[in-house]
């Protein structure tokens, strides 16, 4: 009878130290998130400065195939921080899920908009403003309702997940869209439509995302079993990784030489997490281990940040100050000349539009009373 109960208390502990230790990997995870969405919002501006400047000195542009800013440092401080950006998120998806992690990238949007409101003399008005409240806001609760479980915590769950077949055909009908958008409708399109150059780079997450996953699996798993470095995985993943940072990095690139950065990081931020969430849904399936009311919390603050993130780009060009907001409204009704009021004004315009019809009315031949009348029925 005591060992029933010795071995009751040890499982009891156990659970106990598992959810802490959980815990301590959420919270882990989510303060890496946000230094990566710090570090990644600067990064857009140093690099968007740099390609300015190298506009503004005659160099190729790199939405026409130029790579000047490969010699311009401004840019490769950019890169850095992007790169030190990513390494903390890629470090994230080893404590927290990609559930988690990814939507946070909203907060570097709320950064980059901000700061290019600063630096790059772009306007952030009332209603950016509010798109930024709104993406903080969507943020908390994305943080409140997040999976604290990990359905994938081995290369062999992973190699696994891989290999369904519901993932594959998703996998092969991205890689075909993307192929299509870089060979057939970027030439075509991609100086004219923002989508093009932006699509590719969000397509491509669902690659990166995974790999980044898989990566960080195994080098979580290399501290006590250094045998995944002989698993080929491994280096599959490592290399798919690579191509898709690189060819995002490119088109990212392009798209920011030739559209305004508070459209392009925004629509990117909205396209790439969407491919990333439907990514979870398929491969990871982390929703599996969240409560029905926590799952709709979680939709419910990505619509919110989307929101938000529309706002900071849909009505950029709109002049909306609070204090001209405020003069407006508090404006008294204009008078007349005689203190005629704008309503009687728009009454007098009436009267005066149904004197003129009516003179017009009067001023036509009389119908004619004797003979059939006709009624046409269309």
């Amino acid at each position: 009878m005591r060992d029933v109960h010795l071995n009751n208390g040890t499982c009891g502990n156990d659970v106990q130290v598992n959810t802490t230790y959980n815990m301590y990997n959420m919270w882990l995870g989510l303060t890496l998130a946000l230094l990566s969405a710090f570090l990644i919002g600067g990064s857009v501006i140093l690099k968007k400065k740099a390609l300015l400047r190298l506009a503004r000195n005659g160099h190729t542009r790199a939405g026409d195939g130029g790579h000047g800013y490969l010699k311009d440092w401004l840019w490769w401080g950019g890169l850095l921080t992007m790169g030190a950006g990513e390494a903390c998120n890629f470090v994230a998806y080893m404590f927290a899920p990609a559930t988690l992690v990814t939507p946070l990238g909203a907060l570097s949007v709320l950064i980059s908009a901000v700061l290019s409101s600063y630096l790059l003399g772009e306007v952030l008005n009332l209603l950016g403003k509010l798109g930024c409240f709104l993406c903080v806001l969507g943020s908390i609760l994305l943080v409140i309702h997040a999976p604290e479980e990990q359905e994938v915590t081995s290369l062999q769950d992973m190699t696994n997940k891989l290999l369904e077949p519901g993932f594959l055909v998703y996998a092969a009908a991205v890689l075909v869209l993307c192929i299509l958008l870089v060979l057939y409708v970027c030439p075509r399109f991609g100086r004219s439509n923002i989508l093009v150059y932006i699509s590719i780079c969000s397509l491509l997450g669902a690659f990166t995302v995974s790999s980044v996953k898989g990566l960080a699996i195994a080098i979580n798993t290399a501290f006590h079993d250094t045998s995944v470095f002989a698993n080929p995985l491994t280096w599959i993943l490592l290399l798919v990784l690579v191509v898709s940072i690189v060819t995002q990095v490119n088109y990212l690139n392009k798209s920011l030489d030739t559209f305004n950065t508070l459209m392009v990081y925004p629509i990117y931020y909205v396209l790439f997490t969407s491919v990333v969430l439907s990514t979870c849904i398929i491969l990871f399936q982390e929703w599996r281990s969240m409560a029905a009311v926590d799952v709709v919390t979680t939709l419910g603050a990505f619509l919110v940040i989307v929101v938000g993130v529309a706002m900071l780009h849909l009505f950029k060009e709109l002049q909306v100050t609070l204090k001209e907001l405020t003069r407006q409204l508090s404006q008294p009704v204009e008078e007349g000349p005689a203190g005629v009021s704008a309503r009687g004004r728009r009454k007098e315009k009436e009267d005066k539009y149904g004197l003129m019809d009516n003179v017009v009315i009067e001023s036509l031949p009389p119908m004619r009373e004797e003979g059939p009348r006709v009624f046409i029925i269309s």
